[in-house]
């Protein structure tokens, strides 16, 4: 640094003092029709590049980190804001009425809806990406270690400010978490079936299952355990395609032999109409079981290839 600007600058009280990104608009950001243009030709390109190539096994492998680009610079966006919000918090807790203080206030506000408008424009990005590995390989994306929250529905922040902006903030983290509706636990474990016919009539029969209860409660959100192996894919890429949001409860590993049963009473714990069962394991029967205790309906599919166990079974009422 050349000596005439470092002597002044070294005497110049910088404590406290951070350079943050200048605020953008969200006029900014590229519309819907541009990204679903883009993104449907690179996928596209992509799958053209490997097909008939060593690397068409992995093709799937590359479609979800496709998608999982635009999941992860989300949820550092969302990691912004959080912080920006935090921000916001502190100097709401503090305010002195000072212009100072005022400004750096609207300041931190700006930044805040910046960055939540960042983190809702990757997100569109990551649900077309998403749409167009559900159309490719027939299976819902999923991320390996964290939530696919989707805040678009949610309050927008847009035009609040200071404890306006709080509250509109915390009113979107608790949307998002929990979409509005009512819940109905889907559940069922990993199976094999001896042909691709026997696979695709069990597959069938979880779909029609499925549409059944929607047609009983048409604000169902569905809640399962998030298994990307077993039949808890098939409800998830059903949920995908027919736009009913999901909310996971995945096995918290550090139980051990009581996770899974940990786990049937946080899904219960949410007071669902429905408790959807195809085959499952020792777990899923306690979990049919206080249902039952409960008086919450059950939707019995345990059955050979998800069927009825029980002749002549009635529809879900």
């Amino acid at each position: 640094m050349h000596a005439s600007f470092a002597d002044p600058l070294a005497g110049l009280d910088l404590a406290g003092f951070s350079i943050g990104p200048a605020p953008i608009s969200s006029s900014d950001f590229p519309v819907r029709e541009a990204v679903l243009q883009t993104l449907e030709a690179v996928w596209s390109d992509l799958f053209a590049l490997v097909s008939g190539t060593a690397l068409e096994a992995d093709a799937e492998d590359l479609g979800w980190a496709f998608v999982n680009l635009f999941h992860r610079s989300a949820e550092r966006k969302s990691t912004a804001l959080d912080r920006a919000t935090d921000e916001v918090r502190a100097l709401v807790a503090t305010a002195d009425g000072s212009e100072i203080q005022t400004h750096e206030l609207e300041t931190q506000v700006e930044r805040a809806q910046c960055a939540e408008a960042a983190m809702l424009a990757l997100e569109e990005m990551r649900e077309i990406a998403a749409s167009l590995y559900l159309n490719e390989f027939g299976s819902s994306w999923k991320p390996v270690s964290s939530s696919r929250f989707n805040h678009g529905a949610m309050l927008t922040s847009a035009l609040v400010e200071g404890r306006d902006f709080l509250r509109a903030r915390a009113e979107a983290k608790r949307r998002a978490a929990m979409p509005e509706g009512t819940p109905v636990v889907f559940a069922g474990g990993r199976t094999r079936h001896p042909s691709e016919a026997d696979a695709l009539t069990f597959a069938n029969n979880v779909w029609a299952t499925l549409d059944k209860v929607r047609d009983r409660v048409p604000d169902m959100v569905l809640i399962h355990g998030g298994d990307t192996k077993g039949v808890d894919r098939l409800a998830s890429s059903w949920a995908e395609r027919r736009d009913i949001p999901q909310v996971t409860f995945s096995l918290d590993m550090r139980l051990g032999a009581r996770a899974g049963f940990k786990r049937n009473e946080r899904m219960l714990s949410l007071d669902p109409r429905y408790v959807v069962a195809f085959p499952g394991n020792g777990v899923l029967e306690r979990l049919v079981i206080e249902a039952k205790t409960r008086r919450i309906t059950v939707v019995d599919r345990r059955g050979p290839l998800g069927t009825s166990p029980k002749s002549g079974a009635h529809s879900p009422n």
